[in-house]
This record gives structure tokens, sequence and C-alpha cells, in this order.
């Protein structure tokens, strides 16, 4: 039976990352892919914590790579370090919700996480120095011209 369970429990692992990966492949709005869904909820109802960061960062990680194969250049793209580092961060966002999943608490998390996600993605796009100067004025400058996006979330 736990032999059973272990199967089932690899095969929904593996089927998630590569449902996850392949939807960050199709044509979609920015920033709207269901890994932060993943991060958050993987955190909430993975016992294993290992699992519960790793699936998002799985999903990441074949998604790039997929994406490097279709389009050579388009993986691991200036700033990709604080997009994998956003979910790491909202995985642990789940782990609070376990004891405590109530809907208010769920739209709670779900916001926090976008607010993680917006936050350290325009950080690092800052941060590179490409597209801002590297002043206080310039991240609200970069904070700015993202909140177009942020909507998406």
């Amino acid at each position: 039976m736990n032999n059973i369970l272990k199967d089932n429990k690899t095969k929904f692992i593996t089927l998630s990352i590569l449902v996850v990966a392949i939807s960050r492949l199709l044509p979609h709005p920015y920033n709207f892919t269901p890994i932060g869904a993943i991060a958050l909820f993987g955190g909430t109802f993975l016992k294993d914590k290992k699992m519960a960061f790793g699936l998002p960062l799985a999903a990441l990680l074949v998604s790039d790579l997929l994406l490097q194969l279709i389009k050579p250049g388009s993986a691991f793209y200036e700033g990709w370090f604080w997009v994998y580092l956003s979910f790491i961060l909202i995985t642990p966002l789940g782990f609070v919700l376990r004891n405590k999943l109530k809907v208010q608490n769920v739209v709670a998390a779900s916001l926090m996480g976008s607010i993680i996600f917006f936050v350290l993605t325009n950080f690092g796009v800052w941060a590179t120095g490409l597209m801002y100067p590297l002043t206080g004025a310039g991240l609200m400058s970069c904070y700015v011209s993202a909140v177009p996006f942020l909507e998406a979330l």
C-alpha cells in the first residue's frame, strides 16, 4: 500500500511539474502562470518541505529549459534569480496556511505572494542598472513602471 501511495505521489508531482512548465510555454498574460499557486499551495499541502520548495523550482527549471530549446537565448534571462527567489519566499506562506485554511487567509496569502513576486522581480530589474539608474528615484520609477503588470497577477 505504501508503495502505491509513493508511486501515485511521484506521478502527481511529475505531472504537476510538466503541466506547470507547459503552462509557461502557452500564450498567457504577463506574470499569469500557476507557478505562484504551486508555491503557495505546495507549502500548504505537501508535508515534505523539500518537495514544497522543489515543486515550483522544478517547474521553473523545466520550463526554462524547454523555452531555451524552443527559442534559444530566452531561458535564464536577466533577472531569473529574482524570479526563482520570489517563489522560494512564497512557499513559506503556505506553511502559515496549513492550520489556518480560511478563505480570508488564502486571499491574504495570495495577495502577499503577488506582492513578494512584484517587489523582488522588479527590484531585480532595477538592480541590473540597465533600465533605471541605481538610485532611490530609479527604484521608484521601476516600481511605478511595473504597476500595469501587477494587475495581471
